[in-house]
């Protein structure tokens, strides 16, 4: 029943994406697709609050807020509450979930395309591996060194990050070239340092450098690779940022409408 709402948000969705920038109809259908995305979002946390990643819960709860809130903008939009740039962002935004949306969910939802992302990362994980001279196996998903059997899951794919800026990057109303090569400066180099990321990882948990398996595995990937994942994506945010200087427009954009929900009569603001 979950994916229902999820896919139906997502084909909003497209469907708003495919009507021209600044039609009303647009707004209306971007305003369906928030609505049936906040659902999808309120119910995650749920998931998991069960096995105790109340950080992800918070995370997914938040999510659902925002959504909210964009639903809310996209319906002032179609009621022409919103000034013309507002709107444009609203557009940018619904492109951006969209495309980000499917690019994430089909692998996250579709076994076969599951199966096949999280294969590829194994395999890729072990060559590297044994091109350094680590003497790694893998079955399935699996990979094994030193007698220590390390799975490789989804979120071991750098797939979250990847829709985000495959999202942005596609949506932005930037010169193709430019586009290009801010998604060249992103998502292939997440799935290449995130490669980095599952060899570290694996080599520490395999061969004990921080203590027992369970504590190098621990600090190894919760801890160091958390915190070097989190610089990267910062460092590849600038330089997207600074290919596509459209982005920081729609950011302040969005920081603008929220914080006019104060009390700010949007009807005054039309351009």
């Amino acid at each position: 029943m979950l994916e229902s709402f999820l896919w139906t948000a997502l084909g909003l969705f497209v469907i708003a994406s495919l009507v021209p920038r600044n039609k009303k109809p647009s707004f209306l259908v971007g305003a369906l697709g928030w609505a049936f995305f906040t659902v999808y979002w309120a119910i995650e946390p749920t998931y998991y609050i069960g096995i105790g990643d109340f950080y992800n819960a918070i995370l997914t709860f938040l999510t659902g807020i925002f959504c909210i809130f964009i639903a809310f903008f996209n319906a002032n939009a179609y009621r022409s509450k919103m000034s013309k740039k507002e709107s444009e962002t609203l557009y940018t935004i619904t492109c951006a979930a969209a495309i980000g949306g499917i690019f994430y969910f089909s692998f996250a939802e579709i076994f076969m395309l599951n199966v096949a992302l999280i294969g590829a990362v194994t395999s890729q994980t072990v060559w590297i591996l044994n091109v350094l001279g680590i003497p790694a196996t893998f079955s399935g998903e699996h990979i094994f060194v030193n007698h220590c059997d390390i799975e490789i899951i989804l979120a071991c794919t750098g797939i979250e990050s990847m829709a985000l800026f495959a999202g942005v990057v596609g949506a932005v109303e930037a010169p193709i070239r430019r586009r290009v090569k801010a998604f060249m400066a992103s998502v292939p180099v997440i799935y290449v340092l995130n490669l980095i990321r599952n060899v570290f990882v694996v080599i520490a948990a395999g061969y004990h450098w921080f203590g027992p398996v369970d504590r190098s595995f621990y600090i190894a990937h919760h801890i160091i690779a958390k915190i070097g994942s989190t610089i990267a994506l910062f460092i590849i945010a600038y330089a997207v940022l600074r290919i596509l200087p459209e982005l920081v427009d729609v950011i302040a954009d969005v920081a603008r409408m929220f914080k006019n929900l104060g009390g700010a009569d949007v009807s005054k603001r039309l351009d």
